[in-house]
């Protein structure tokens, strides 16, 4: 199982700052947890930054137990 921590916006919409999840790949755990919390959530993820285990990495790389991805979402601010 996979550890997937949400900040900022994501973290919001899903209610929660992380969630357990199984999956393959990174697409594939991010995919179940758009399953899990909405149509909305799934919008938002497009337009993050995914990390695993630390390091950026993309969408189709795969995933072991114990690994951990973040979504970061684009920050504003002044």
């Amino acid at each position: 199982m996979v550890t997937l921590r949400l900040f900022a916006s994501v973290k919001q919409m899903a209610g929660t700052g992380s969630v357990i999840l199984s999956g393959e790949t990174v697409s594939d755990v991010v995919e179940e947890a758009s399953k899990r919390f909405g149509s909305e959530f799934r919008d938002m993820t497009k337009n993050c930054r995914i990390w695993l285990n630390g390091n950026p990495t993309e969408i189709d790389n795969p995933v072991s137990d114990d690994d951990e991805i973040a979504l970061l979402p684009p920050v504003s601010g002044g």
